[in-house]
């Protein structure tokens, strides 16, 4: 029963995330004016607005001008739900619970802006490195110095990568965007799933890119959004990484004794 009203809860919240989504990168207001259609401009009703339901009974349209409305809407609002009730699954009532539903949340929205618009704008990640490195002192989990190596290593590894890929090929390679962004996970989740995060989001992004190569015929300069892969590896960290960890190292432990 706990899980379903968590996913209720995360319904609702990704229904406010869709509008973060499509609004901030238009530097438009996310309280006003109330949510509308983007084509007829009207006014969207409340029994109109409800996360997932009104989409499926209104059939993806809008009511009045009966155009088709995104589904970046509901799909949101679906994983967000799910991200919640999978949270709660995994670290129950406690403290970082609510610090994770909050990192993710904000990641999710990351994650949209940079897949549309190839953004990861300033006034989100920097102020989550602040607040993820102030929630380290509530975090049982995550102390305040593994917070810090969590900045340092994910900012400044990803730096690092990119500086010396402009270096040997003289055209940037990682916006600074990807930097802020990897310096806020280790704020939030500290330096070993930091690094776990980089390296899975690594794999993602070349298996996206290679796939791309291969099916469109494009080169090795072909952009990708880099930082929609890190924020998809920092959701998959948060679920999986200890466990990956933990498998990582029992391997390596049976490989030399």
């Amino acid at each position: 029963m706990t899980a379903f009203i968590f996913f209720l809860y995360g319904l609702i919240i990704g229904s406010f995330l869709s509008v973060c989504i499509y609004r901030l990168p238009k530097k438009e207001s996310i309280a006003f004016p109330r949510s509308r259609c983007p084509r007829c401009l009207q006014p969207i009703r409340w029994y109109d607005n409800l996360p997932l339901v009104s989409y499926l009974l209104l059939r993806g349209r809008c009511r009045f001008c009966k155009n088709p409305i995104s589904p970046l809407y509901p799909l949101v609002e679906g994983l967000n739900g799910a991200l919640f009730t999978l949270l709660y699954l995994k670290y129950s009532l406690t403290p970082q619970l609510f610090i994770y539903l909050l990192l993710a949340s904000g990641l999710l929205v990351l994650i949209f802006i940079d897949l549309r618009h190839r953004l990861l704008p300033n006034y989100l990640t920097l102020p989550g490195i602040g607040l993820g490195f102030l929630l380290s002192f509530v975090n049982p989990r995550v102390e305040w110095w593994d917070s810090l190596v969590g900045i340092a290593l994910g900012g400044g590894l990803l730096l690092l990568v990119g500086t010396m890929y402009y270096w040997l090929r003289k055209v940037e390679g990682m916006g600074m965007g990807d930097v802020k962004l990897m310096a806020m996970v280790g704020a939030f989740v500290g330096w070993k799933l930091t690094l776990l995060t980089i390296v899975l989001g690594s794999l993602l992004g070349s298996v996206v890119g290679v796939s791309l190569i291969i099916k469109r015929g494009g080169d090795l300069k072909t952009a990708l959004p880099f930082g929609t892969f890190l924020g998809s590896a920092a959701l998959g960290s948060l679920l999986f990484g200890q466990e990956i960890i933990n498998s990582y190292l029992t391997l390596i432990r049976g490989a030399i004794f």
